[in-house]
C-alpha cells in the first residue's frame, strides 16, 4: 500500500485539483466571456439602429437591453450554481461517485458543444448552455472534494484547496479571451473543452472510486487502478468499517455531551435546526455577502465600460487585471489555518477550565465570520468609488472575500449542527441564498432604467445590509460566553 498508494493518492489529488482548476466553476470568468460575446455581436440587435459598432463607446455604453440579457444569464447560471448543490448532492450520495460523474461529463460536454457551435443568431441558446455547464462543474467539485479523506489529518487542508480551486476556474474564460483576442475563435476554445472531456471518462474509471472513499480511511483502502475486479468487494468492506467508526463514534459523543441535571436535551429533528436563529442568521450572512458577489461578477462589464467612458482598450486590460486576480486557490487555505489555529488555541483553554469541545469548537468560527463580513465591506466600499485605478484594489478584495465566504459557510455549518444534518442543511442553506440571489437582476435592471447608469444608491443599501452581518459573528461569539459563564445553558 506504501510503494503503489502514495503515488496513487498524490495522482488523484493533482489531477482533481487540475479538474477543478480547469473546469469547474469556469462561470466566475463571466466578465471575460461577454468582451467576446459582444465582439461577436450576440444580442446585438437588442441595442437598435442608434447603437455604433462594438470599439464605438457611445454604442456600447448606451446598449442596456444587450447587457439585461448578459446579466440575466449571468443570473439564471448562479442560482443554478448554488440551487443545484442539493439535488446533485442527492445523486453523489445515492448513486455515488462513477454514475455522478459521468452525468457531470454529459451536462458540461452538452454545454461546451452548444457553446462551441452558437452564434449571434442563435445566442439564446446561452440560456441552456450556461446552467448545465454550472451543474456538470458543481457535480465535479463535489465528486473531488472526498479526495480530501485519502490524506487523514490534512484533509481539511485538501478540501479548501479544492474549494479554491473551483474558484480559481474562472481564469479559463480569461485564457478564451486572450486566445481570441490572438484570432483562435471562440469555436475552436470550446470545442477543445468538449474534447477533454475524454480526459474526465479517463479519470473516472481509472483514478476514482466506484462508490465513495470512506472517512476515516480503513486499512488496505483501495480504489482505481489498485482496486481491479475486486472493487464491489473492497468497498462493501470500507462501508461496513465506515459504519463501524461512525457508531463508535456516536456512543463516544453522546458520552461526553450527555447532559446532565438541569440540562435541556436539544432536539433532533431537521426542521428543529433550520428554523433556529442560528441558521437563520446564518442564512442572511450567507445571502447578503454572495448576492453583492454575484452582482458584481455579472455587471462588471458594463460598470467598466461605464467607468472608463466607453474605451474598450481600457475595458479589456481591467477585464483580464479582474480574471488574473481570481486564483482562490491561492487565497482559500488561509481561511482553514486560521480556524484550525484558533481551534486548538481554544481546546487547551477549554482542558484547563472543563469548558464544551461544541462550545470551543463554536467560538473558533466567530473571527473567520466577522473577518469575511469586514472584507465584503471593504471590497464594497472600493467598487463604489468609480475610479478605475481603484478597481485593482476591489479585484484582490473580491476574490479573498469570495475564498473566505465559501470556506466559512462550510465550516460553520460543519461544527454549529450535528453531522447527520450536515448534508441537508448545506444543501438548504445553498438553495435558500440561490432563491435571494435572483435579486441580482431586478436590482440590474434598477440600475439601468431609473438610476440611469448610476449605481450609488444600489451600493449604499448594500453596504448597509453588509454591516448587517455583522449581527451573525456577534449572536455566536455572545452565545459562546454564555456558554463559557455558565455550561448547563448549552442546548
Amino acid at each position: 500500500m506504501a510503494g503503489q498508494g502514495l503515488p496513487l493518492h498524490v495522482a488523484t489529488l493533482l489531477t482533481g485539483l487540475l479538474e477543478c482548476l480547469g473546469f469547474a466553476g469556469v462561470l466566475f470568468g463571466w466578465p471575460s466571456l461577454v468582451f467576446v460575446f459582444k465582439n461577436e455581436d450576440y444580442f446585438k440587435e437588442l441595442c437598435g439602429q442608434d447603437a455604433g459598432p462594438i470599439g464605438n463607446a457611445t454604442g456600447q455604453a448606451d446598449c442596456k437591453a444587450q447587457d439585461e440579457r448578459f446579466s440575466l444569464i449571468f443570473t439564471l447560471g448562479s442560482f443554478m450554481n448554488n440551487f443545484m448543490t442539493f439535488p446533485t448532492g442527492y445523486i453523489f450520495d445515492r448513486f455515488k461517485t462513477t454514475v455522478a460523474r459521468l452525468i457531470a461529463i454529459f451536462f458540461y460536454t452538452t454545454a461546451t458543444l452548444i457553446i462551441a457551435f452558437t452564434s449571434a443568431g442563435s445566442a439564446v441558446l446561452l440560456f441552456l448552455a450556461m446552467p448545465m455547464l454550472t451543474i456538470g462543474g458543481i457535480l465535479f467539485l463535489i465528486t473531488n472534494l472526498q479526495i480530501g479523506n485519502l490524506f487523514g489529518q490534512h484533509r481539511s487542508t485538501i478540501i479548501t484547496l479544492y474549494n479554491g480551486a473551483f474558484d480559481s476556474s474562472s481564469a479559463v474564460f480569461l485564457i478564451i479571451k486572450l486566445l481570441y483576442e490572438k484570432g483562435i475563435s471562440l469555436r475552436a476554445s470550446f470545442i477543445f473543452l468538449s474534447v477533454c472531456s475524454t480526459w474526465h471518462v479517463a479519470r473516472t474509471f481509472l483514478l476514482m472510486p466506484r462508490g465513495h472513499i470512506p472517512y476515516p480511511l480503513p486499512p488496505n483502502y483501495s480504489y482505481g487502478l489498485c482496486s481491479g475486479n475486486g472493487t464491489m468487494k473492497e468497498e462493501k468492506k470500507t462501508t461496513k468499517h465506515e459504519n463501524r467508526e461512525l457508531q463508535s463514534k456516536e456512543v463516544l459523543s453522546a458520552k461526553e455531551e450527555t447532559p446532565g441535571k438541569g440540562q435541556k436535551q436539544e432536539p433532533c429533528s431537521f426542521w428543529s435546526y433550520a428554523l433556529s436563529r442560528r441558521f437563520a442568521w446564518h442564512l442572511v450572512w450567507l445571502s447578503v455577502i454572495q448576492l453583492w458577489h454575484y452582482l458584481f461578477i455579472g455587471t462588471l462589464n458594463s460598470l467598466l465600460t461605464n467607468m472608463a467612458g466607453g474605451d474598450m482598450a481600457r475595458v479589456s486590460t481591467y477585464t483580464n487585471a479582474f480574471a488574473f486576480t481570481q486564483f482562490g486557490v491561492l487565497c482559500a487555505p488561509w481561511n482553514g489555518l486560521l480556524m484550525d489555529r484558533l481551534k486548538q488555541k481554544y481546546q487547551k483553554e477549554a482542558r484547563k477550565t472543563g469548558s464544551s469541545t461544541l462550545a470551543v469548537a463554536l467560538c473558533s468560527t466567530v473571527p473567520s465570520l466577522a473577518l469575511t463580513s469586514l472584507l465584503c465591506l471593504g471590497f464594497a466600499l472600493c467598487a463604489s468609488v468609480p475610479v478605475l485605478p481603484l478597481q485593482y484594489l476591489t479585484f484582490i478584495l473580491q476574490v479573498i472575500s469570495r475564498s473566505f465566504l465559501y470556506g466559512s459557510n462550510a465550516a460553520f455549518l460543519t461544527i454549529a449542527f450535528p453531522s447527520e444534518h450536515f448534508g441537508k442543511l448545506f444543501g438548504l442553506v445553498m438553495a435558500l441564498s440561490a432563491v435571494v440571489s435572483l435579486l441580482q437582476f431586478p436590482i440590474f435592471t434598477l440600475i439601468k432604467g431609473p438610476l440611469q447608469n448610476d449605481p450609488f444608491y444600489v451600493n449604499v443599501m448594500f453596504m448597509l445590509a453588509i454591516l448587517l452581518t455583522f449581527v451573525h459573528p456577534f449572536l455566536v461569539h455572545r452565545e459562546c460566553r454564555t456558554w463559557k459563564e455558565t455550561p448547563s445553558a448549552i442546548a
